[in-house]
């Protein structure tokens, strides 16, 4: 007879003790725990452990063992002994070496100063033991759309993205903050898209507007602002390494501007992202393409030239394919390629071959990396509407100055038909260099051979003299009217096919095995297909069959937003890179943003009225423990403005700010003898004046060897940069404090907010809400006006110093106004400048 079942208390407890005695013996595991995940918990210990010495780069391979494909780790290698025996942790190779005490026998071995530790170990046998299932790095694989989270959830603004969000907060057991106050939220989401702070009276509206979609309503406004593109174009700019020189010793300058402007524009046209792509890396390669589509080429053509002396045309024809290689590898497939210039990648599966396939892509252009010209051709005139008018009409007075000159000579110099006027009898005595120009049709003649044919005659015959000195000057207006219209290097694929071959680590005289242009293999399925053009790799790279580009992209906008991407490793979407921190919502934005046709201001949108990007972002010290770099989203974005937005920030409080649009770049304040000191004396800053002092930051001359000494952790503009580093340290508060532009910018405030007010707090009030947004509390008036009572005091002890003070800048200071009254107020207006929420976005 059967015995009856238990109780249902006493049966749980003996199960649980069983399955307790059990996993204590590494039979089973725990019911709770979840089944291991190839890509999500071994891929990541097998990357860092293992792959540096049993991975993809076979040169560097140890043992003959290959733990990155799973039939190199369900083989044996040289010991003989298979490696991972699926089911049967016990016979499996790799479990006794990460698990053995022996130094000798030990993997990774001690000298690696690589470790795993014990949880690692279980983990890793937990897999085998539940059968060693295979995947593929979570990046390779194309994003699926997952479905939105339902969860129950209070607050404005909820959109797919909170719910991804809230889902894993109530995983995590925190609660999201409550919403920012209005003050701060629109200076938040002007700051993010715009790039400039919001004035007190675009605040007030905001505060006192009561619609439901106030909100939604100063984005749209934001979004359809000039002023967008301007903003977005920044850290483009740094991907591409955009610069106004060359770059190396020499660092002549360039022309690239207009296609700076043409991305600003790009922007705020709000191009379709693959569109974007597509012109950018390859449209040239359109049919029929126009100026704009061979322009936007230039993208290709920002990498350094070198024209140093005894420089190897050829070595450096290899060096610009290099970058453009690395570069379009970092920006669309978020890939780490300069590792596999000279080997196979150590941790990802990308090959040498599989660079040089790539690199093939860009082998086709008339680049023969000579000289150090900064209009290398394959170069595109890119005059202005304006150039063009005075080109034309230049070309015309010219035309009519030719005209004028073949109606004298022909009755001056009568010959037969078809002969030159040196030919006739009336110009057999003269002198032999009249002769050579005159053997010149006047079309052909440049200003020079003009001018000596005119000299002879100034007295003898002044009505020819005139005749030609009009030519000689319609000439040198036509060339100059030529010469100011600036020229930008694109892209052109040569007629002649270049064989692309592998080189020996890098180097340009050790060329191996011919290669053709190929996608990355392990981004391809099946056998690599022969491909013709830069075309073919740009249509791939925004197709469905690329599962990268469209997460790299969601990403670094993410990042601009909330001020670190859901994947942090932004430049390094490999298997050394960080997981995301929520892959989920990576995918379903990857995924909208192509279903959306690549919309980036739908995408900016989405994100800045999400609640999650709405939060206030006052945090508890519980919060921090728990989430320190505000990975989960449980607050709102808070870190300090890259250095170029607190440059435009503090020009715009001051009303200094030239808010004119494109054009070529400006070059403010710098202190002097920084160029020349870089150069050897060879380069002179000339400083410009007036409006130009004023533009915004993104208009400033970028000279690679020595950038903008008024921005810090920015890019280098050398090489593609696509996350800048955040540091904190004096140096910066130096800059912010002294830096000619930061202390006009105090000065010119003190100006507005004396005369806007006529007592102390009134004029404090102003101050505080032009910088901050806000009016100061009761303590914070306290304190400043305390403050303001010490620099009155010490000024009127030293007008010298007040006065000093004042002479920075050049903006005029009004001499109505009191000296000592304006200084004490620019120390006034200087720190609120430097206060720490004025640096940061809160």
């Amino acid at each position: 007879m059967r015995e009856p079942n238990p109780p249902p208390t006493r049966g749980r407890s003996r199960r649980l003790a069983v399955l307790a005695c059990l996993a204590a013996l590494g039979v089973v595991r725990a019911t709770a725990e979840a089944p291991v995940r190839f890509s999500r918990d071994i891929l990541p210990i097998l990357s860092d452990n293992c792959f540096a010495c049993h991975g993809p780069d076979e040169k560097a391979r140890k043992a003959g063992l290959r733990l990155d494909t799973r039939d190199g780790a369900l083989g044996t290698g040289k010991s003989g002994e298979t490696a991972v025996v699926a089911r049967d942790a016990v016979h499996s190779e790799v479990v006794r070496r990460l698990a053995s005490a022996d130094p000798d026998a030990v993997m990774p071995p001690p000298k690696s100063n690589h470790h795993l530790t014990a949880e690692q170990v279980a983990l890793v046998r937990r897999w085998i033991e539940e059968g060693a299932a295979w995947g593929r790095h979570w990046a390779y694989e194309p994003p699926v759309r997952p479905p939105v989270p339902v969860v129950a959830a209070e607050g404005k603004g909820l959109n797919p993205i909170d719910a991804f969000i809230r889902a894993r907060l109530v995983r995590e057991g925190i609660a999201p903050s409550p919403e920012a106050p209005r003050t701060t939220l629109i200076r938040r989401v002007m700051l993010d898209l715009t790039g400039l702070p919001p004035t007190p009276s675009e605040v007030d509206a905001f505060v006192k507007d009561p619609s439901p979609d106030a909100y939604e309503r100063v984005v749209d406004r934001l979004l359809a602002s000039p002023r967008y593109g301007e903003r977005m174009a920044w850290d483009w700019l740094e991907a591409a390494r955009y610069a106004d020189s060359n770059g190396y010793q020499g660092d002549g300058e360039r022309t690239m501007w207009p296609w700076r402007d043409w991305v600003v524009d790009a922007f705020n046209r709000n191009m379709p992202f693959d569109r974007f792509t597509v012109w950018q890396l390859a449209g040239d390669r359109l049919p029929q393409p126009t100026h704009e589509q061979r322009l936007a080429t230039g993208f290709l053509r920002n990498h350094m030239i070198n024209g140093e002396g005894g420089r190897i045309a050829e070595e450096n024809r290899i060096d610009y394919l290099f970058d453009q290689t690395e570069t379009v590898a970092t920006v669309w497939l978020g890939a780490t390629f300069n590792c596999t210039r000279c080997h196979d990648h150590k941790f990802d599966p990308h090959t040498r071959r599989d660079y040089y396939s790539l690199l093939a892509f860009f082998d086709r252009t008339v680049v023969d990396g000579s000289g150090g010209n900064p209009q290398n051709p394959p170069n595109l005139a890119v005059p202005t509407p304006e150039q063009t008018r005075r080109q034309a009409e230049a070309e015309a007075v010219l035309a009519d100055a030719v005209r004028e000159t073949e109606r004298v000579e022909a009755a001056k110099f009568t010959r037969e038909a078809g002969k030159s006027a040196a030919d006739s009898p009336a110009a057999k005595d003269l002198a032999r260099e009249i002769l050579d120009v005159l053997k010149t049709p006047p079309r052909d003649r440049d200003p020079g051979r003009l001018a000596t044919l005119a000299a002879p005659w100034k007295e003898s015959d002044p009505a020819y003299f005139s005749v030609l000195e009009a030519q000689r000057r319609a000439k040198d207006a036509r060339n100059a009217a030529a010469w100011a219209i600036p020229w930008v290097m694109v892209m052109d694929d040569g007629a002649p096919t270049r064989a692309t071959r592998m080189l020996e680590r890098g180097n340009y005289l050790k060329t191996g095995a011919e290669v053709p242009m190929a996608l990355p293999s392990a981004l391809v399925s099946g056998a690599p297909l022969a491909r013709t053009n830069r075309l073919d790799l740009a249509e791939w790279l925004v197709s469905p069959a690329n599962p990268l580009t469209a997460r790299v992209t969601v990403n670094r906008l993410w990042q601009a937003v909330f001020g670190i991407g859901l994947v942090k490793t932004a430049e390094d979407f490999g298997v050394q890179g960080e997981r995301p921190s929520n892959p989920e919502l990576l995918d379903w934005l990857a995924c909208e943003f192509v279903d959306s046709g690549w919309d980036v201001k739908g995408l900016m949108r989405r994100l800045v009225t999400s609640a999650a990007y709405r939060q206030s972002s006052r945090m508890t010290p519980e919060a921090f423990e728990k989430d320190p770099e505000n990975r989960l989203l449980a607050r709102g974005p808070r870190f300090r403005m890259p250095s170029w937005m607190l440059r435009d920030v503090a020009l715009f409080a001051a009303g200094l700010l030239a808010e004119e649009a494109g054009g070529a770049p400006v070059r403010p304040y710098q202190p002097t003898g920084v160029w020349e000191e870089a150069t050897f004396g060879n380069k002179r800053y000339e400083q410009d004046h007036g409006a130009a002092l004023h533009r915004r930051s993104l208009y400033v001359f970028w000279r690679r060897i020595v950038g903008p000494t008024m921005f810090f952790d920015v890019a280098s503009r050398q090489t593609c940069t696509v996350r800048t580093p955040r540091t904190n340290v004096p140096l910066h508060a130096l800059l912010t404090l002294n830096d000619t532009a930061f202390v006009e910018a105090a000065r010119v405030l003190a100006g507005r907010v004396i005369g806007g007010a006529h007592d102390d707090t009134a004029r404090m009030s102003l101050a505080c809400r032009a910088v901050l947004g806000r009016g100061p509390s009761a303590d914070e008036q306290a304190v400043l006006i305390h403050g303001l009572g010490r620099h009155r005091a010490r000024f009127a002890g030293d007008k010298a110093a007040a006065l000093e003070l004042l002479k920075t800048g050049e903006t005029p200071t009004d001499p109505a106004l009191d000296p000592l009254e304006l200084a004490s107020w620019t120390v006034v207006c200087s720190t609120l400048l430097n206060l720490d929420e004025a640096l940061t976005k809160e």
